[in-house]
């Protein structure tokens, strides 16, 4: 049965292959909508890494310092450091603010003290040391001495950071704290956490402690619904790419009916008609996928979000792919095992 499903795929060969590129796109693009989410996750993990800090300190009732507009006053990180446990503190103002590139562009800004607790690493140039000085992510296509306009004050780049961006891939840049007071707080002293090397025995009165992994939910959290649907959409493509193969499957076993009764007739079985139909099954949907991967390829630097593509996405795949290609010869089973062998002889 081997050898005559190979020879029908041959024989259908234009069929074959506008199924495969049609289940090919399909799965590519779940390939690619797998990345997106993949991104959402890495970008929280790798931002919340950058801080290279133990803990955070926020306002008592809040669920973290990305999502919250509750704040402290930073003469409390006085407080912080007093606590048993703690080696370092520092206070840290989060905004999120639009730049006028041109086109208009969105920042998330960390305020920071100059090359204190929280900083992170930069790749070319050096960290704000003084006021008007901004570091941005490189995903934000800034270059070392662009001058960028903040709520109508000039800020000069002169330092780039590597892959940190949250909230769906909104680059972050990182300012002066006395800077990101100016703009949020007209210059008063307010922080939106504290921040901490080691980890405190207990939290200061109102305020309450809580992990980087708590942190980082709290930055995913806003883009949830979309990850969800994401994930969602990419059930509903599977499934289409099911319905692809059991409409090529279909229509193949349609044409075959005359064969399939031929060989019952000569002592064949149901079973095996149905490996012939199964095997091409397989074989349709493991080129499908071995396209899509290529097409992935192609597509992801395409979308204006980060798509990240883990390496287990790629064996996941193969296998759900040889799964729905399964899933969508059920039809064509049904019809090719129910089939008279006396069709063979035109009755």
């Amino acid at each position: 049965m081997f050898f005559i499903g190979l020879r029908d795929l041959q024989w259908r060969l234009r069929r074959f292959v506008i199924g495969v590129v049609a289940t090919a796109l399909v799965f590519s693009i779940t390939l690619v909508l797998g990345g997106v989410t993949a991104f959402f996750h890495n970008e929280a993990r790798r931002t919340i890494s950058a801080f290279n800090v133990d803990r955070w300190i926020v306002p008592a009732g809040v669920e973290g310092p990305f999502t919250s507009t509750q704040f402290v006053p930073d003469i409390d990180v006085n407080k912080v450091k007093a606590l048993p446990g703690v080696a370092n503190a520092a206070p840290v103002v989060l905004f999120r603010q639009s730049v006028r590139v041109p086109p208009l562009r969105d920042l998330n800004i960390v305020g920071l003290p100059p090359g204190g607790l929280g900083s992170p690493s930069v790749v070319k140039g050096h960290l704000p040391q003084r006021s008007g000085e901004l570091v941005v992510d490189q995903t934000f296509d800034a270059k070392i001495g662009m001058k960028l306009v903040i709520l109508s004050r000039d800020f000069r780049v002169v330092g780039l950071t590597h892959g940190l961006t949250y909230f769906g891939g909104t680059s972050v840049a990182f300012m002066t704290i006395g800077d990101a007071q100016k703009l949020l707080f007209l210059g008063r002293p307010f922080a939106s956490t504290i921040v901490t090397r080691g980890v405190p025995s207990h939290a200061p009165p109102e305020m309450k402690i809580i992990t980087n992994d708590a942190a980082r939910a709290d930055m995913y959290r806003p883009i949830q619904q979309a990850s969800d649907t994401i994930h969602m959409v990419d059930i509903l493509l599977w499934l289409i790419a099911a319905a692809i193969i059991g409409a090529i499957l279909y229509m193949s076993s349609l044409e075959r009916i005359k064969d399939f009764a031929v060989m019952k007739a000569t002592g064949a079985s149901n079973g095996f008609v149905m490996a012939g139909l199964l095997l091409q099954a397989v074989i349709l949907a493991v080129f499908a996928a071995a396209t899509a991967m290529v097409l992935a390829q192609v597509f992801g630097p395409l979308l204006p979000v980060g798509v990240e593509i883990p390496s287990s996405n790629y064996v996941v795949l193969l296998v759900i792919a040889v799964v729905v290609g399964v899933l969508g010869s059920i039809v064509g089973l049904r019809r090719a095992v129910t089939v008279d062998p006396a069709l063979a002889f035109g009755a």
